[in-house]
Formats: C-alpha cells, sequence, structure tokens
C-alpha cells in the first residue's frame, strides 16, 4: 500500500457500532466497569482514549512502527522519552537543534544529571568520536531546524546500535509522506503534530513512534503516569491533517522551492539553507534518503538584524509567528523567536545569528510566495 493510500486508511476501519467512515470524537473522561477493573478496553481517558487509540494505530503503520503514543504537545513527547533514561544516562544529540527540544536537555543535566553532548551529524567522524563514552541515546534531526542541515540515517543507525545506544529522530520537518526514519534503522520517531501532521494551525500536540513493542509498552506507562495526553476532539483533528498529509506535502514542496531560487538569486542573502536546491551540501544525501524536500526553509540576509527586521516589515502574505506546517505560509526570526532560550555565543556558533530567518512555505499558489518574497527584497 503507498503512502497516500495508508495515511488515509490505516489503523482507521469504519466505526464498527455505527459504520462513521470518520472516527467519532469520544469526549468521556471514564468508562463504566461491570466490576472492578472489569472494562471494555478502557477505564479513564488519560489511560486511553478510543478516539486517540486510532491516531496512534495510524501514527504507528505510516510510520513503519509497532507502537503509536500521542502526546498534548511535542516537547511533551519528548520529556517522556527523557523519563526512560535514569540519572547518569548520556545522550548525543545533533548540534543543531530546535530550541525548545534543547532546552528540555539542558534541564534533564541540571536537574537529574542526563549527560549530553552536542555534535555535528551532517559527518560521521564527531559523532563516532563521541560514541567513544557508553551512550544510552542518539538524538537528531533532519532536516535541522533552523540550518535545514540533512544527516545519513542509515549510517548513524549503524553506528549507534554498534555503540549500543537507541537512535530517535524529530521527523517534524519531513513527516513520514517523505521520511521513515525506522525503516532506515532508527528505534524511535518523534513528531510535533502541531505543525504538518495537523497541518492546520489549530491544536498543540506531540507523538513518537517505537519500533519496538516492549520500547513502547514502557513508554506507555510513561505516557500514562506522567499525563501529557492530547484532547480526543486534538486527535480527531489530527486523523484529519493525516488524511491530506500527502497532496500537501506536495504543495508546500512546490512553494518552498519557489521562494527558495528567489531568495537564491538576490545580492541581498548571504546563504540559502533548503535540501531541494543543488547548491545545498547534502542535497544528492536528501534526494536519495528522502521522497520530496519539504516546504521549510532559512536564509540570511547581509545586513543582519537590521535588514532582516525591514524584510519581515514588507511582507505581505508571509505571516510572523511561530509554529510551522499549516497550509498558511509563515515566518520566524529563530534567534529571537524559537530558539531564543539558547544562549547567544551558542547560538552564534551554530550559525543562527540576527538576519537568519526561517521560513514556513504553505499551500498558496507558489507564484505569490516568491512575488512576496522579491517584493520585500526590493530597495526601499
Amino acid at each position: 500500500m503507498r503512502f497516500s493510500t495508508k495515511a488515509i486508511h490505516a489503523g482507521q476501519p469504519p466505526d464498527e457500532l455505527t459504520g462513521a467512515v470518520n472516527v467519532p470524537v469520544y469526549l468521556s473522561s471514564t468508562y463504566a466497569q461491570s466490576a472492578p477493573n472489569r472494562t471494555r478496553g478502557y477505564s479513564y481517558s488519560r489511560s486511553g482514549n478510543p478516539t486517540r487509540a486510532v491516531l496512534e494505530r495510524a501514527l504507528a503503520q505510516v510510520e513503519g512502527g509497532r507502537t503509536g503514543l500521542a502526546f498534548s504537545s511535542g516537547l511533551g513527547a519528548l520529556a517522556t522519552l527523557l523519563g526512560h533514561f535514569p540519572s547518569g544516562s548520556r545522550i548525543v544529540a545533533i548540534d543543531d537543534l530546535y530550541g525548545g527540544s534543547w532546552r528540555l536537555f539542558e534541564h534533564h543535566r541540571r536537574q537529574f544529571g542526563v549527560q549530553t553532548e552536542y555534535v555535528d551529524m551532517t559527518r560521521l567522524g564527531p559523532l563516532v568520536s563521541a560514541l567513544q563514552k557508553p551512550t544510552d541515546l542518539v538524538y537528531l534531526e533532519t532536516p535541522t531546524n533552523p540550518l535545514m542541515r540533512i544527516a545519513d540515517l542509515g549510517a548513524i543507525a549503524r553506528v549507534a546500535h554498534r555503540a549500543g545506544a537507541l537512535m530517535a529522530v524529530d521527523n517534524t520537518f519531513a513527516t513520514p509522506a517523505l521520511q521513515r526514519p525506522i525503516e532506515r534503522g532508527a528505534d524511535v520517531v518523534l513528531h510535533s503534530t502541531t505543525k504538518y501532521l495537523g497541518g492546520h494551525s489549530d491544536i498543540i500536540g506531540g507523538a513518537l513512534v517505537l519500533k519496538s513493542r516492549s520500547l513502547g509498552e514502557k513508554l506507555r506507562w510513561l505516557q500514562n503516569a506522567i499525563g501529557a495526553v492530547p484532547s480526543p476532539f486534538d486527535c480527531f483533528l489530527v486523523l484529519r491533517g493525516l488524511h491530506t498529509l500527502a497532496i500537501r506535502m506536495r504543495a508546500h514542496g512546490e512553494s518552498a522551492r519557489a521562494v527558495a531560487e528567489v531568495l537564491e538569486a538576490s545580492a541581498r542573502i548571504r546563504s540559502v539553507h533548503y535540501p531541494g536546491l543543488r547548491s545545498h551540501p547534502q542535497h544528492a544525501l536528501a534526494r536519495r534518503q528522502m521522497d520530496g524536500f519539504g516546504g521549510m526553509l532559512s536564509a540570511e540576509l547581509k545586513g543582519g538584524l537590521a535588514e532582516a527586521r525591514r524584510f519581515l516589515r514588507r511582507l505581505k502574505v508571509f505571516t510572523l509567528a511561530e509554529s510551522l506546517g499549516g497550509v498558511e505560509s509563515l515566518i520566524d526570526h529563530p534567534a529571537l523567536m524559537t530558539h531564543a532560550s539558547v544562549p547567544r555565543a551558542e547560538r552564534e556558533s551554530r550559525g543562527i545569528s540576527g538576519g537568519l530567518l526561517r521560513l514556513s512555505c504553505g499551500i498558496e499558489d507558489p507564484s505569490d510566495l516568491a512575488d512576496d518574497v522579491r517584493s520585500a527584497l526590493r530597495d526601499r
């Protein structure tokens, strides 16, 4: 079954009671029991909910995993994953990382003694060196946020597993429509379902998909204990978004390509980071391991922060806002917004300058988006 079909049908049969083709929204917080602990599969909606169960099965199937878990946010999913690792554990994470993930890693380092080392995973050498010390988890994004770097999933999985570490991949930017890390060796896939899976900027949610059923059950126990679970209606909305994911990702990619080409041609731009451009240093790798290049890109303006502010004021179609992956185009200033929690010196050492902007290209007409960016780049 090809992805477009799977996204609509996998794990989502018609409702057995009524035949409804879309899963009903079960809003009950609790469920009747015929005797103590004798249930029909559900007792309390923090522990399990029928609408959430359908979403979790669907996510597992589209990502190629054994177990899916839905959460109230992507960071709720990450916090639950980190809760699996006791004090003294060691994590090696990619150095270009969403600011909220970095903040949570640093919190666990300070509060719980979970060591984290950040390395450039676009090359295997730094990772191999880092794995000389005993390591429990290798954690990465690809494409990365915000610099759109690409890491070789298969090669990293082999290196991580030889070192005895689990491998977790934040697949939010690519989605399973474009990339399925478990097929390339990952043990865990994480999503902010707020983004492309929901797709309409109207919910907050997260997910974990596990390759191993046993690890999935351990994390399900933590999910229930921590309680960072989504509402049934939010689960319904993510399922709705999943149905159109394949066609939306194609449209997002067309938009991003048009915008990236305008930016790359401008003398006002120092660099454009989009894996769909031949100029991207990992373009060939992206072609091999992805089924498209997605709707995210970033660009650095030559004039720094002042020029970035001027550019943002002149945009008409792109909206200045945090988040990404919705049908509408959004633009973000990472240093002042999504990555503000990262200390300035560390941000700048990673290439997150005052002139860097991150663009989430929506599904508007690509020509209108290109014109909007072209107009904002013109002289006053």
